[in-house]
């Protein structure tokens, strides 16, 4: 078959099967031959004009996954029937309650030993998640009375990297114990700053989502 002369649908047949194989065989099992496989006729040499290796098109995965989760930020950020407070409370929740999480949690690659992925994760997190969605919340929250601080942008870029990095048990290869712990961390830290935002709920799906991970390993 000819190469697709379309490079943005070629790189989406691409990530779409390897979304799908990464789901259900999981990242660390799916080669990228089997991805060649399954692109219908693609040649090797289109997958490796866009993708240097199968890491790359991970992080392309994962990047196409961010974005949806951003726009999901961005719905929240921009409500105009919530405080700031409210408004981080709704974020967390609904985050840890995508149905798209199970899957993720359940073929997750070692993201503590990819180091190009994790640093991909921590620069999405500290320039793109902080200042464009947490930082105007956490400002809204300010000027309405819900939140109380002096370093609003530390104080955003503080919450993501705890509750995205630190808590999440596919960068630290935490068990349930460990993650238990980190939230109850998580939850005292967050109340001296007047925010009681995570509850029981949140625990038991972060519990159960850890337990996801683990079992997968």
């Amino acid at each position: 078959m000819a190469r697709n002369k379309n490079p943005k649908e070629t790189v989406n047949r691409i990530l779409d099967t390897a979304y799908r194989l990464f789901m259900e065989k999981g990242y660390e099992y799916t080669s990228i031959q089997e991805i060649i496989n399954h692109l219908g006729g693609l040649s090797k040499g289109a997958i490796y004009h866009h993708f240097k290796s199968k890491e790359d098109i991970l992080i392309a995965v994962t990047s196409r996954m961010t974005e949806q989760s951003n726009r999901m930020l961005a719905k929240i950020r921009d409500r105009t029937d919530l405080n700031g407070k409210e408004k981080l409370k709704v974020i967390f929740k609904d985050s840890i309650n995508r149905p798209v999480q199970d899957e993720m949690f359940a073929v997750a690659p070692n993201i503590h030993s990819n180091a190009k992925l994790l640093f991909s994760i921590l620069q999405e997190t500290v320039h793109d998640a902080a200042p464009n969605y947490i930082l105007p919340i956490i400002r809204q929250g300010i000027a309405d009375g819900s939140i109380e601080t002096d370093y609003p942008a530390q104080l955003a870029e503080l919450i993501i990297l705890v509750a995205n990095v630190w808590m999440n048990p596919m960068i630290l290869d935490s068990t349930e114990e460990e993650t238990l712990g980190k939230f109850m961390v998580f939850q005292q830290m967050l109340r001296g700053f007047g925010l009681d935002i995570v509850d029981e709920e949140m625990l038991h799906r972060l519990e159960e989502l850890t337990a996801i991970y683990q079992k997968r390993k």
